[in-house]
């Protein structure tokens, strides 16, 4: 009794008396495992890194008050950035962080060297920033006003009715348009 006997029908095929699965349901139990597989998959963390810091030894080469800006280029390269106030420092900046999905990103690891020089071009001094050292600053409130007025959506919608003819005409009062038409010529002509 505990083996299931196969049933035959008229074309020879075996079919099996007692189905687990429909067609159907195996059909959506495939679509959602595929379907839950992306899903998570894009949900795996991707870590990205971003700039690349100098080697330690080319870093212990700089010397304050001996080593010039041409020789840290020579050592070092180009900055990443420079100081938008203070052009004299520059900053050699290397930043990791991981994203899950479409989450904010979490920085894993930062390094900044600022090299700071006099105003003859020479290294004052030298320094390394991690990220305990760095600090949030607050998004100011607010917005920068745009000039010109403010259209609320049925404004412009209904602002726009007879601007566009299918006639292909200019509009009056509109550039190109021709403020007096003598003889099919304009007498407005518009200059750049």
């Amino acid at each position: 009794m505990g083996r299931m006997r196969p049933d035959f029908n008229t074309s020879g095929a075996i079919r099996p008396v007692l189905r687990l699965f429909s067609d159907k349901t195996l059909c959506a139990s495939a679509l959602a495992a595929i379907l839950i597989a992306v899903g998570l998959a894009g949900c795996s963390a991707d870590i990205e890194e971003r700039g690349e810091l100098p080697a330690t030894n080319d870093i212990a080469q700089i010397h304050p008050g001996t080593t010039t800006r041409a020789d840290v280029v020579k050592l070092l390269g180009s900055p990443s950035s420079t100081g938008v106030f203070d052009p004299s420092s520059w900053y050699y900046i290397s930043r990791k962080t991981t994203q899950v999905s479409f989450f904010d990103p979490d920085v894993l690891d930062q390094q900044v060297y600022v090299i700071s020089f006099d105003s003859h071009g020479i290294v004052k001094s030298v320094k390394h920033k991690t990220l305990k050292d760095a600090e949030n600053v607050p998004i100011a409130p607010g917005a920068t006003p745009a000039p010109g007025r403010e259209l609320t959506f049925m404004q412009q919608v209904l602002g726009n009715i007879g601007r566009f003819g299918g006639g292909g005409g200019t509009v009056p009062n509109s550039p190109g348009a021709s403020a007096n038409v003598n003889s099919g010529r304009s007498t407005n002509q518009i200059g750049f």
